[in-house]
């Protein structure tokens, strides 16, 4: 299922946010969006999720605008982890995992095997099954982000959309999560902010600044020293992995 997006302006007031963004994520691809602060990326990611309506433009979605699918079946095609999604009530890490079953269920359905399957596998995945029983505020901030994408995974959806899914996390984890998703091989849009997890585990860049699309392509073509100036107003020197083969930056340190 291929996500779309037409021209999106959306903003706050008088503020403009997201400026004429359009971009496409195939069937099957995990696309990294980095930028930095402020650029749009999480107000983006928002509009492409459904979660708020554009002032001009549009998003579509399988083939069909968003704004004519029901939130419901919004809910079983499309999953969001977001950067800052939290509680501090006491539930069970079982039972935010067990939210993410929620669009598949009716009011009146009990519990199946196949939600019981979702839910375990979704915890298995993130390496949190042996915690299922665990109180939600005794957990780290890096052990809640991985129970959020569980919950996410638990909805079984064709798309996922991920704001910052690596915040908190160590670094062992940032890349178990991250080979996960890209090894998903559902639709996939990540913001990131580390440019050479970007360049490691997804299949195309899309660059943001200012609410504008300002470069889009493979890593090879689109983190260039040129961009790492301009966008980030840092120096670097771009090279290649001797151990995956694909971009890898120094950043240059006076």
């Amino acid at each position: 299922m291929s996500v779309v997006a037409e021209n999106l302006v959306w903003g706050m007031g008088k503020k403009t946010i997201v400026d004429g963004v359009s971009l496409e994520v195939v069937e099957g691809e995990t696309v990294g969006l980095i930028g930095p602060n402020g650029s749009g990326k999480s107000s983006l990611i928002r509009l492409l999720a459904g979660l708020r309506r554009p002032r001009r433009g549009r998003v579509v979605i399988g083939g069909r605008d968003v704004s004519q699918i029901s939130r419901r079946v919004l809910a079983r095609q499309v999953a969001l982890v977001q950067q800052n999604a939290s509680t501090e009530m006491n539930v069970s890490v079982l039972d935010v995992v067990r939210l993410g079953r929620t669009p598949h269920r009716s009011a009146l359905s009990g519990w199946s095997a196949a939600d019981e399957a979702a839910v375990a596998t979704a915890l298995a995945r993130v390496g949190m099954e042996s915690r299922k029983h665990q109180s939600w505020p005794t957990l780290s901030g890096g052990e809640r982000q991985r129970v959020h994408i569980a919950r996410a995974l638990a909805q079984q959806p064709a798309i996922l959309f991920l704001d910052e899914p690596t915040n908190h996390l160590d670094i062992e984890h940032q890349i178990a999560i991250l080979r996960m998703i890209r090894d998903l091989k559902l639709t996939s849009l990540v913001a990131l902010h580390d440019l050479n997890h970007a360049a490691m585990f997804c299949d195309r860049i899309v660059v943001m600044q200012d609410g504008g699309v300002v470069a889009a392509g493979p890593a090879e073509t689109v983190l260039t020293e040129g961009m790492l100036k301009a966008v980030f107003r840092v120096e670097g020197r771009v090279g290649r992995s001797p151990y995956h083969q694909r971009p890898h930056i120094d950043f240059l340190v006076d």
